[in-house]
């Protein structure tokens, strides 16, 4: 067995979480490692959110073609499209990001372990080589960074084939031709949008009782009303009690308010949630307490029971987020390395669905802040009033801000819209910076911008909109 050196930190995962954290962690000049089994970058480079979006973008091309010829002033005989080509795309993409993040390990001088690790102590790792040899890591620091994988529904097996996960769907190369989706979060509805922009015949199947189910009521509303111009078939507040392959596809058995009925399609896709990767890590011989969901114990340091062992990203069961893990990695750097640093609000992180019409949230939902306690202001805005949403032909939507009453203190936001993804920024800065709906409203606003949305909602929930 080959030893390595002692090093300050060694991070056990290199998904958006990890490879930040090794990263932080060599800048406060720590002697960092990071040990990956599979992808530099992770699920999120390699087989989730960033090649999705370049699915996303090339089914924004072929809607725009399909549907929208008459509104802009074309038409096109013959149309033909290629999903394999959309496919090769997403996987340059992910591959021009992932040798990006080979290239800030070598710039920041953190050794890459490519191999399963496992703990042997507080303080040991072993990790096993693609080529089966085994070495030993010693570490003052200890940072489990493993991520997560789908749920599936009890009985049900992915074959990769008629039912899969996200990640075979993502590494095919053609969009089935019906397709049953079983989960309606951001995983489920991104690949409605896409799908169904290259012809798919989509049926969305969710156990709750609306599509985007942890979302505000009004954003999942507005969405389902996109989806169905799009011919979606949503089956909401339906159960799922059986999944059975057949020679040409998949039998779907579900319960709902009329009844119980079978659907047919050719693939089927779970999306129903994630459940950590914790098993065989040797978590339970290092003495780590899990929750009991099975997710790493930690506190607001990021750091578990056991001392010089921490843990961030999905693994943690926080919040199941790229850019939480990522915000989770460099405040456990900080905290091993002992210089100042935050505490993360998992509540006002910010939340994005890139479906078409996109979803963005933060914060408390209505119903939330009244449950709390809050007596709220609520100021909202249509994206039909403003002059570049209609400009660029995409004016479903509405963006809405949630204040204290009282003392004007931001308390969510919640965004329906094209890219309201990218003004969701503008609004949790706000609020970490304690400012209130006037002062956004103050904020001069360049026009025409899609941004003018976020101004005008501040005014309305100061009580005093312009264009409304």
């Amino acid at each position: 067995m080959a030893e390595s050196a002692i090093y300050d930190v060694v991070v056990v995962g290199a998904g958006p979480g990890g490879y930040v954290c090794a990263i932080r962690s060599a800048q406060l000049g720590l002697k960092t490692a990071i040990v990956e089994k599979q992808w530099l970058g992770g699920v999120c480079l390699n087989v989730g959110c960033i090649p999705s979006k370049a699915l996303l973008k090339n089914a924004e091309v072929v809607h725009t073609l399909r549907e929208r010829g008459k509104e802009f002033g074309f038409s096109l005989e013959n149309l033909q499209v290629d999903y394999s080509v959309a496919f090769n795309r997403s996987r340059q993409v992910s591959s021009r990001l992932t040798k990006g993040v080979g290239m800030l390990m070598k710039k920041n001088n953190i050794e890459v372990h490519m191999g399963s690790a496992v703990l042997t102590g507080k303080d040991t790792l072993q990790v096993t080589g693609e080529d089966g040899q085994v070495s030993e890591l010693k570490a003052k620091n200890i940072v489990i960074a493993t991520g997560s994988h789908t749920a599936m529904i009890p009985g049900v097996t992915a074959d990769g084939k008629r039912v899969v996960t996200y990640q075979e769907a993502i590494l095919q190369d053609h969009n089935p031709a019906s397709v049953i989706i079983i989960g309606a979060g951001a995983i489920g509805i991104e690949f409605a949008t896409v799908w169904s922009s290259y012809g798919s015949q989509v049926t969305i199947v969710e156990m709750l009782p609306r599509i985007l189910p942890l979302e505000d009521e009004e954003s999942s509303a507005e969405l389902a009303k996109a989806f169905k111009k799009r011919k979606i078939e949503m089956l909401t507040g339906t159960r799922v009690l059986g999944v059975e392959t057949t020679s040409s596809g998949v039998r779907v058995r579900v319960s709902g308010e009329g009844g119980e009925q079978t659907l047919e399609a050719e693939q089927a896709l779970v999306a129903i949630g994630f459940k950590p990767n914790t098993a065989g890590i040797g978590l339970e011989s290092a003495g780590v307490k899990l929750t009991e969901r099975g997710f790493i114990q930690i506190d607001e340091r990021m750091a578990t029971n056991v001392p010089g062992i921490w843990a961030i990203g999905d693994v943690t069961g926080q919040l199941l987020l790229a850019h939480v893990a990522s915000a989770q990695g460099i405040v456990c750097a900080e905290n091993i390395a002992g210089v100042e640093t935050v505490k993360l609000d998992y509540r006002m992180m910010p939340r994005a669905v890139y479906s078409s019409p996109q979803v963005a949230s933060f914060g408390y939902t209505e119903a939330q802040a009244k449950e709390a306690g809050y007596e709220i202001k609520v100021g909202r805005f249509p994206f039909l009033a403003n002059g570049k949403a209609l400009g660029l032909g995409e004016s479903g939507g509405f963006a809405k801000i949630i204040a204290d009453a009282k003392y004007g203190e931001i308390l969510g936001a919640h965004l329906v819209g094209p890219d309201v993804s990218e003004l969701l920024p503008e609004l949790t800065l706000a609020q970490r910076m304690e400012m209130t709906p006037a002062e956004i409203a103050r904020n001069v606003h360049a026009h025409p911008t899609l941004s003018e949305v976020v101004m005008e909602a501040a005014e309305a929930a100061e009580g005093h909109a312009i264009h409304i």
